[in-house]
């Protein structure tokens, strides 16, 4: 399990998470929402050693990861996949999975790479072509299946339906569920709000580097703490009746 307790970011005198706490299962899907430059995306940087926290804690399984350099998060068992894919785009799909798979042994990469070509099989019918000439969707599930590579016990995923044909999100975030149902503890932001409830266990709604809502999926939908988070500056200073 993934426990993230007070954590806080900040670039320079710039605070973008202002100590939020929460807990990613195995088997569970972890959603975060919020407006842009509410501090989603730098909670991510600040769990998987992209950004240094300069406040609270970071543990995996018990063990204190806050901090650690990228490499070693990986090591540990969390890989991010970021926003905008970032696939190598002159390599070939098959040589983006190994790329994935370099903190594992040999047998271990020949035996993860069947895996993710049985989970995505346009990738393994695309294997041997050059990952820049994938549609965007199937360049998103490449970047899902690189992450995979390494064996991870959580993922954190950036955004993933960013900038996808509507014909694509569905499919996309149908991955998502299918990820945390091998067993997989996901943590996600996602824009999306309304795709990513429908397969989202938890939520947490994000708003000036706080959590403002924190609770089950099915619940978050009718939150007046959830649409705050989305409509920003202005209605989070509004004289709100209670949370419904």
């Amino acid at each position: 399990m993934l426990e993230i307790e007070d954590l806080r970011v900040s670039y320079g005198k710039v605070e973008a998470v202002r100590g939020i706490s929460l807990d990613v299962r195995p088997g569970k899907v972890t959603l975060v929402l919020g407006a842009n430059g509410a501090g989603k995306s730098s909670t991510l940087k600040g769990v998987s050693g992209i950004e240094s926290p300069v406040g609270g804690r970071v543990r995996l399984a018990g063990e204190d990861i806050t901090g650690q350099p990228v490499h070693k998060v990986v090591r540990k068992g969390v890989a991010l996949v970021p926003e905008g894919r970032r696939v190598f785009g002159p390599l070939s799909v098959a040589e983006n999975l190994r790329l994935g798979g370099y903190t594992a042994s040999k047998e271990h990469r020949e035996q993860a790479l069947g895996r993710v070509y049985d989970m995505f099989p346009v990738l393994a019918d695309r294997r041997s072509g050059a990952a820049g000439l994938l549609s965007g969707g199937e360049q998103q599930m490449l970047a899902f299946a690189r992450a995979l590579m390494s064996a991870p016990t959580v993922m954190l995923l950036d955004e993933p339906s960013m900038g996808l044909a509507p014909v694509f999100v569905d499919v996309i975030l149908a991955k998502v569920r299918e990820i945390a149902d091998s067993g997989i503890a996901v943590l996600m932001v996602e824009q999306n709000a309304e795709a990513g409830l429908e397969v989202a266990d938890h939520v947490v709604a994000m708003a000036r580097g706080e959590a403002v809502y924190s609770g089950p999926a099915s619940e978050a939908r009718d939150h007046a703490s959830v649409l705050r988070a989305f409509l920003g500056e202005a209605a989070l200073e509004a004289d709100w009746s209670a949370d419904a």
